[in-house]
């Protein structure tokens, strides 16, 4: 793809580039990743250390490194109890891990989305794919799994995600063509008719099935475990992978099709891969977590304010950057309303949005294409 894009378009003429030439990077700039990655790393044991039963954040760090490097002294000479090791190992830790790669999943589905249609506000829920996995889900809840062919809570909502996004492709297609205008339009459309569904259910089922479903469709990873990291694991890396080297092609995408087609970029093809990329990143990670709006939508923009739009930059910040905000959300939302948890969908608007506000009146703005 990289030959492709630097061959010449005809003749001796050099192609124009994929990529904008690279500024000269800020200290901040060069150092932001890596500072996302350490901020992800101490968010990791300081979740570990968080929670009824107390933990100190030294003991949190010798639990998870005694699990992952065999003989070490404290895990066997009585310094740890039991009850300690159980709630770091396999509560918090799988809970924060979960988080940090539904914030980061989501955050790059959004970023592809974006570069797809070329419209800074498009994110996952566009597509009708959380909407899908919410009718999926609350079916189990409300009417068991035998109304889901005997599929579970997670299965369910993955199959209702999975045939939202196949109706979508078809009714965006056309020609055998996908307008980027008619995919949004669509996605749209039958998001609100799915919703429509979710809440007749919701409003139709027993009381004691309500909050059951509310949490769902706001989010939480509080029953995390690590089997679950599995499916949304995978994804995240292979496409993240992929999402990387294509990061020229991306940015071709800015200046349009006709441009990105002259650069040697197979626009429709790269097109539909875009989409099935998005939709597996929000179907796995909503059949795990539930709803989860606004991570998609304003992580980008806010990694663009930050580093500006060259994806070779920005989609890197924003995997690590969507990470971060939603284990940093997770923690706060176990921990400001003790004994009771606030669902995640309710705090990345409240936490997200005086951030991102922050962001858009600052210089990082005009990098971001969000301000002139």
């Amino acid at each position: 793809m990289t030959a492709d894009l630097e061959r010449p378009v005809s003749g001796n003429r050099p192609a124009p580039s994929a990529s904008p030439a690279r500024p000269r990077r800020s200290a901040l700039e060069r150092l932001l990743t890596p500072l996302l990655v350490l901020g992800i790393v101490v968010l990791l044991v300081v979740s570990g250390s968080t929670g009824p039963l107390q933990t100190t954040f030294l003991e949190s760090l010798q639990i998870m490194a005694g699990h992952l490097i065999p003989g070490l002294p404290w895990m066997s000479d009585g310094s740890l109890t039991v009850p300690q090791d159980q709630a770091v190992w396999s509560f918090r830790l799988p809970r924060a891990l979960l988080a940090g790669i539904a914030g980061a999943s989501l955050a790059l589905a959004g970023a592809l989305l974006q570069a797809n249609v070329r419209n800074p506000l498009a994110e996952p829920y566009i597509l009708g794919v959380s909407a899908g996995a919410g009718v999926g889900a609350v079916l189990a809840i409300v009417a068991g799994s035998t109304a889901v062919g005997g599929l579970g809570l997670n299965a369910s909502a993955f199959a209702g995600a999975a045939a939202a996004t196949a109706l979508v492709y078809l009714l965006a297609k056309q020609d055998g063509v996908i307008a980027p205008s008619r995919l949004i339009l669509a996605g749209v459309a039958l998001g609100s008719l799915l919703s429509a569904i979710t809440n007749f259910l919701t409003i139709t089922t027993d009381a004691q099935n309500v909050y059951s479903v509310l949490f769902f469709l706001l989010g939480s990873v509080s029953a995390a475990t690590y089997p679950q990291l599995l499916l949304p694991g995978v994804a995240l890396v292979a496409i993240s992978v992929f999402a990387m080297f294509r990061s020229r092609a991306l940015n071709a995408f800015l200046a349009g099709d006709e441009t990105a087609t002259a650069l040697g970029v197979n626009v429709e093809s790269l097109r539909r891969t875009l989409l099935l990329a998005t939709a597996l990143l929000t179907a796995t990670t909503v059949a795990v977590c539930g709803g989860i709006g606004f991570v998609g939508l304003v992580v980008p923009h806010a990694a663009r304010m930050l580093v500006g739009s060259d994806h070779r930059r920005m989609l890197p910040v924003t995997i690590f950057g969507g990470a971060l905000f939603l284990m940093l959300t997770d923690l706060l939302a176990r921990t400001v309303a003790q004994p009771a948890e606030i669902p995640l969908g309710i705090l990345t608007a409240t936490v997200g949005a005086p951030f991102f506000l922050w962001l858009m009146r600052g210089n990082g703005a005009v990098r971001g294409g969000i301000k002139r």
